[in-house]
């Protein structure tokens, strides 16, 4: 192709700016520098340009109970909003935005996105909305997410909102290890919760998407406090360390027992399992050290446990691990557990029990579509049957496996 012929294509591309270029390019140009507590007036100057009023962000507390007002020039600050039974816990569960006709207008909720992993939601009231309203602050909501979980790391601001009450040091040192709490993309979904989530200490888990294979590891620390918040911290450390360098499930828990027994000496342990997922084909590895068998769940009710060679919990020098394989079918879930979550009992009593976890697995899977819908509902459930309180960790980690491609994504066309 000629020269002249590339210029003439190259001239035919339209570069002009729109109205919805502009308002967006705004939050682009400016988030790098942005300090903080001004991205609350920001916003809500830009959500003013398309009509919008009375606006809030809502952050979701640790406890993941409550919607909290964000702080800030130009938001509108309510009373925290029930994530169970409102409007706005309905976007953010859902993922969806969610429409209200009022009075004098139509009350917005956005769900705020980054990447899949829901941090809160916007809401605001327009006069009328029309699909480009919709199109435009759908992408808004994303650019606030954005600038939300970049600025989350230098300033305590988004942290105060969303503590609800006093946080344990170990909550404290617990919370910062942790990964964000739900991921989705086409092949495969994750979702995780703590309890008591101020309170937190020896649990943890982490996950990582690397090309086509998902890595999960669920840990327990033994004791409770500082002494099992920072063996936790070296457990996931470890296992970092050990994923990245490319090795197998087996090694990845020689590295974790050597790590552990090294640092704390032979009366401490922490149990663990680390899992491999393929998301293309469903395949599935486990190794088992110490932890209950993981519920395979299909059809929305629990098939069986995933049962499995188990060896030493991380730290105690145990042989090296059987690899576990389970071949996944589109739409199955894997629901990992810590033992805090079966063994909770009053003094003279048994223990909740695995058989209630499956009564209440089978019937939360039967009202909740998500999967962080399913473990929120399902570790409140639980608390409340076991009292309301509880004096071991319980962490409950959800997969679900939904196979296909995601090239769709990276294609403009």
């Amino acid at each position: 192709m000629a020269e002249s012929e590339r210029q003439a294509v190259k001239g035919a591309v339209d570069r002009s700016e729109g109205f919805g270029e502009r308002l967006l390019g705004v939050l682009l140009d400016r988030a790098h520098e942005m300090p903080p507590q001004l991205i609350a007036p920001l916003i809500a100057e830009e959500i003013a340009r398309v009509g919008g009023r009375d606006i809030s962000i809502l952050l979701q507390d640790y406890a993941q109970l409550l919607l909290v007002p964000l702080p800030g020039r130009g938001l509108s600050i309510g009373e925290p909003e029930p994530i169970g039974g409102s409007h706005a816990g309905t976007a953010f569960l859902n993922a969806t935005p969610v429409e209200v006709p009022q009075a004098d207008g139509v009350r917005m909720y956005l769900p705020l996105l980054d990447g899949s992993d829901q941090v809160g939601v916007l809401t605001l009231t327009l006069e009328t909305a029309d699909d480009d309203d919709r199109r435009l602050l759908r992408r808004l909501a994303g650019l606030i997410a954005d600038m939300l979980v970049t600025k989350h790391s230098y300033t305590d601001q988004f942290f105060l909102t969303r503590r609800r009450e006093p946080m344990s040091v170990a909550a404290e040192i617990q919370w910062s290890l942790l990964p964000p709490l739900a991921m989705s993309v086409p092949q495969v979904a994750v979702a995780g919760i703590l309890e008591p989530a101020y309170n937190v200490a020896g649990d943890s888990f982490d996950y990582a998407l690397n090309d086509d294979i998902l890595h999960v590891a669920v840990i327990d620390a033994m004791g409770h406090g500082l002494n099992a918040a920072t063996m936790a911290t070296v457990a996931v450390g470890a296992y970092r360390h050990s994923r990245r360098a490319g090795i197998g499930l087996s090694e990845i828990y020689a590295f974790m027992d050597r790590a552990i027994a090294e640092q704390f000496g032979a009366e401490h342990f922490v149990t663990a399992q680390m899992m491999r997922l393929n998301i293309a084909t469903g395949h599935l590895q486990w190794v088992n050290a110490g932890h209950p068998a993981p519920l395979l769940i299909r059809d929305r009710k629990v098939l069986r446990h995933l049962e499995g060679p188990t060896t030493f919990p991380v730290g105690f020098g145990g042989e090296e691990p059987q690899v576990s394989e389970q071949v996944l079918q589109h739409g199955d879930r894997v629901l990992c557990f810590t033992d805090g979550l079966i063994e909770e009992h009053e003094a003279g009593e048994e223990q909740f029990g695995e058989e209630q976890l499956i009564h209440w697995v089978n019937r939360i899977e039967q009202t909740e579509a998500g999967v962080r819908a399913v473990v929120r509902s399902l570790s409140h459930a639980l608390k409340e049957e076991r009292g309301g309180s509880t004096s071991d960790d319980a962490t409950l980690f959800l997969i679900e496996w939904r196979g296909g491609v995601a090239d769709h994504l990276a294609a403009l066309d």
